[in-house]
């Protein structure tokens, strides 16, 4: 069976935002529950030379969504970094991610598959000590493919499973089907 590009990488990243949507407002109803509010969330990390859940937000979104613009225009540049923001522009820059999703055309999207490119990818300069502010590129030459299933989607979901695990840590009651979502079944 063929898999298109648009059915390997739309539908595929709208499933985990669209879980993630619910996961954070569950996270809302908590912080509400608890009196601790959401934006506890926002600085909380899994191990302190670990990126906050802020930045597992956006980039989770940089890349479903730029990841996918990268393949269309050959560069992956997606925005500047927002920074630490209150939870609820966090819950809109999931739900922003998710309308521009939905708005991919089908076949444009498939008229990509195949397409040669050759992205500059960042990383830092020691890995030792990646949260340092010294990072270099590193030019890779990939196709569509390439691009999406070897580091688009494998972020992507290192993001959203970070980010999920700090709002477990931080008490949310959210469990394995929350983060699945809705699954894609055979109509």
């Amino acid at each position: 069976m063929a898999i298109s590009l648009y059915e390997l990488s739309v539908p595929t990243f709208l499933q985990t935002l669209r879980a993630l949507a619910g996961v954070l407002e569950r996270a809302a109803l908590h912080g509400a529950a608890t009196g601790t509010g959401p934006d506890a969330f926002v600085h909380a990390r899994l191990y302190p030379d670990m990126a906050p859940f802020h930045f597992q937000i956006e980039a989770l979104r940089n890349h479903a969504v730029w990841g996918l613009d990268a393949i269309r225009t050959g560069a992956f540049e997606p925005p500047p970094l927002v920074g630490p923001v209150p939870f609820s522009k966090l819950r809109d820059l999931i739900g922003e991610a998710i309308t521009t999703l939905e708005a991919l055309d089908r076949t444009e999207v498939d008229s990509w598959s195949g397409k040669t490119l050759d992205i500059d990818i960042f990383r830092p300069v020691d890995p030792d000590h990646a949260s340092s502010s010294a990072w270099a590129a590193r030019r890779l030459p990939m196709t569509a493919e390439t691009l999406l299933l070897t580091y688009s989607m494998p972020n992507f979901y290192f993001h959203a499973v970070t980010a999920y695990n700090i709002l477990r840590t931080q008490g949310v009651p959210i469990g394995k089907g929350d983060y699945e979502g809705q699954l894609r079944t055979r109509t």
